[in-house]
């Protein structure tokens, strides 16, 4: 009691946070986990069916194999890219250059506006049959018969491109890296005759594997969960080309009321992003470097 009196006013001030994280958070996930077991369309009364609903996804339902394949090919061509982006902006962005800041605030801008289905719908009329791309293609001579975004094979890559796109909040943060790496390394690389590409490949990577570490883990993350693009600017198509697991998702529970298995479709992407990051975190150190030494 008396530790409650003492503590009086950071429970007040904690308790909007903490009315949100149980009303918002906790109390929802565990109801999604018991209705993921169920079978529940909204109107009947959940009945427990045990793991009906995994099974189903595993052995019955070919859309969730191919919603898994659009998005884990998303996944692994878009953290790449837009990581290595980021990167050689930071690296620009490093040097003195005037008006530096207005250039970080442009760059980082996309990341704000990005996911916004206003810009989604702007990147869908860009690339569309009347867009400003297929007009530049055709004063270089090439007719396509179909948009980048109606045709299969190329559709995937404009909601990568946009993703790209939106890379500002990773360049900010390895331009913070950047500049806590110790000026004295570079001099020393220099004195040795170390040309460009050694300097970058022996000091700047290795001092930014803890910041490449951190991003990878949070687009890693960000990927699996794209919704936005893929259903503004495709609407999962052309051919399902685009179905992102988290559309697909949406669809069971509000195209066809299936809220049951879209619970259980949910939890297996929670467990998919855990064995990822659970796996970068068993190997960082085989490629990590923390200054410390330590065995974070």
């Amino acid at each position: 009691m008396k530790l409650y009196k003492d503590n009086k006013v950071a429970y007040v001030l904690l308790a909007p946070w903490l009315i949100g994280f149980f009303g918002m958070w906790l109390i929802p996930m565990f109801i999604s986990i018991y209705y993921s077991f169920t079978d529940f369309n909204l109107l009947n009364t959940p009945s427990f069916i045990g793991l009906a609903n995994y099974m189903r996804a595993f052995t019955q339902d070919k859309m969730f194999y191919q919603a898994m394949k659009v998005t884990f090919s998303y996944v692994l061509i878009l953290v790449p890219l837009r990581l290595a982006f980021a990167l050689f902006v930071a690296m620009l962005l490093n040097k003195k250059h005037k008006c530096l800041g207005l250039y970080r605030t442009l760059y980082y801008v996309p990341s704000i506006i990005g996911g916004s289905i206003a810009v989604s719908v702007v990147w869908k009329q860009i690339f569309g049959n009347k867009g400003v791309v297929m007009s530049i293609l055709e004063v270089f001579g090439i007719h396509q018969k179909m948009s980048l975004v109606g045709n299969p094979k190329t559709a995937l890559w404009v909601i990568v491109l946009m993703g790209v796109w939106q890379f500002g909040s990773s360049m900010l943060i390895f331009l913070s890296a950047l500049k806590q790496i110790p000026g004295s390394l570079y001099e020393s690389a220099k004195v040795d005759g170390a040309n460009g590409w050694v300097t970058f490949s022996r000091i700047t990577i290795p001092m930014l594997t803890p910041t490449i570490f951190f991003n990878l883990i949070l687009q890693i993350i960000n990927g699996f969960r794209v919704f936005t693009e893929s259903y503004v600017i495709t609407d999962g198509g052309p051919l399902d080309s685009t179905l992102s697991y988290v559309l697909y998702l949406y669809r069971r529970a509000f195209n066809y009321f299936d809220m049951g298995y879209s619970c259980a479709l949910a939890w297996i992407l929670v467990a998919v992003i855990a064995v990822f990051t659970v796996v970068l975190f068993k190997t960082q150190n085989n490629w990590v470097y923390y200054e410390t030494g330590g065995d974070e």
